[in-house]
């Protein structure tokens, strides 16, 4: 079963020969299907205005879609080579490039529910904000890799689970606990000087990455010898920071948002929480969800959360979501699946797998994730939990689940793939690598 990379410090240092070529909203990066550009949403906040002006963009100059990513970003796709002047301007209307020179850096996840349920959990979303006005504001900051990620927790574990490569979780009362990427030790600051500390983490892995020579984009690439150090973590963070215990995460996969109406928000409203069918949206279900209440927050788990309706309009504002092709209960075949790109739109695809995962989705549900690959490097997988994985090989679809045995079933007998697929989702099965 294949797992994520370790995030642990290499026996091997990474030698990096070139800079991070990670797509953003002006780097593009070329694909078979047109232009790619990648917006950074820090902890996926976002407003009506500017999503509605995203859907724009994205009918004007793409294909009329709109991506979710894995980190709470989104990606238009389909662009002109010689529209990068033109989405620059619509972008920056949209308030989305606070920096330019640092818009590739503002990878931050966040606890989507945070503030709108009643986990009796800290509001982390400030932290967001003050994060990113403060990674804009350092020039040191800018050399930070596309890939690198900061993940803020309030305390329910479920962005802490995705192993960001500095990670903030609220902790006791009136503080948060700091940790870098693999590390069982973190650093006790107070939450009012969380995001400062955060940041003073990331440049801490900019020296050592300079000090190792090997251009490193994530914190588990160093060396050994260049591994970050808890000591000299809460000396850089400073004002008396104790050293803790890291948080043991629970067995299992993260405490993501259900899905259906979440109560408990402010002023008694209610959130929507539903999911993108392979975390893809027209422009026309997209300018649904940003007219609801003008706010949106995209999970990591290419969802959507809509806080603030009043709880009488949840159930008809949930019901025409359900209606728009949108995922909106657990019980929905769609809920756990996710695909990359494939073809057309991915040169190195060895099959449209999206195609295929819609033609088999309603005979092949499960209790455990899946994902579809067109190739070996599984991108977009899940992180963190035990799921069934799908490669498209010369030979068909390779299919590795936890506790089973590799097989590979033909890419054009759907009707089996199911049947295998359907199996390994919901047969009963020690992951041995737990």
């Amino acid at each position: 079963m294949p797992q994520p990379p370790s995030a642990a410090p290499r026996d091997e240092p990474v030698i990096r020969d070139r800079g991070d070529a990670c797509p953003g909203a002006l780097r593009l990066h070329a694909a078979d299907d047109g232009f790619l550009a990648r917006i950074r949403i820090p902890g996926g906040l976002l407003d009506g205005p500017a999503a509605l002006l995203l859907a724009e963009a994205a009918d004007r100059l793409g294909d009329g879609h709109i991506d979710l990513t894995s980190r709470g970003n989104a990606q238009l796709r389909g662009l002109g080579a010689s529209c990068g002047g033109e989405l620059e301007a619509v972008l920056a209307r949209a308030g989305l490039l606070p920096a330019p020179t640092h818009e590739r850096v503002r990878n931050v996840v966040a606890s989507p529910l945070t503030g709108l349920d009643r986990a009796g959990l800290p509001d982390v979303s400030a932290w967001v904000a003050e994060l990113d006005r403060l990674l804009c504001a350092s020039p040191a900051a800018a050399e930070l890799s596309g890939r690198f990620l900061f993940a803020l927790d309030d305390g329910r574990g479920d962005v802490a689970a995705l192993d960001g490569d500095i990670t903030l979780a609220a902790h006791g009362t009136g503080g948060a606990l700091l940790w870098t990427s693999g590390a069982r030790r973190g650093v006790v600051v107070a939450a009012s000087d969380a995001p400062r500390a955060a940041l003073a983490a990331a440049l801490y892995f900019l020296d050592s990455v300079r000090a190792a020579g090997t251009r490193a984009w994530r914190v588990g690439e160093l060396p050994p010898e260049h591994a970050l150090d808890v000591t000299e973590l809460a000396r850089r963070v400073g004002r008396g920071g104790e050293v803790a215990d890291v948080p043991r995460r629970p067995p299992g996969p993260a405490p993501t948002p259900a899905l259906g109406p979440i109560a408990g928000g402010p002023g008694g409203t209610v959130a929507l929480s539903v999911l993108a069918p392979l975390g893809r949206l027209s422009t026309a279900q997209w300018s649904r969800l940003a007219g609801l209440t003008g706010r949106m927050r995209l999970t990591p788990w290419r969802g959507i959360v809509v806080p603030g309706l009043p709880a009488e309009a949840a159930p008809r504002a949930l019901a025409d979501l359900a209606a728009a092709g949108l995922v909106t209960s657990a019980e929905d075949p769609w809920r756990s699946v996710t695909a990359c790109t494939g073809q057309p739109g991915c040169a190195k695809s060895r099959a449209d797998v999206r195609a295929d995962a819609r033609a088999v989705v309603e005979r092949s549900a499960g209790e455990l994730p899946v994902h579809w690959s067109g190739c070996e490097r599984r991108c977009g997988h899940p992180r963190g939990a035990a799921w069934v994985d799908l490669v498209a090989t010369p030979d068909g679809y390779a299919l590795t689940a936890p506790g089973r045995t590799p097989a590979t079933t033909p890419r054009k007998d759907l009707a089996a793939l199911a049947d295998a697929l359907r199996a390994a989702r919901t047969t009963p099965a020690t992951d041995p690598s737990q």
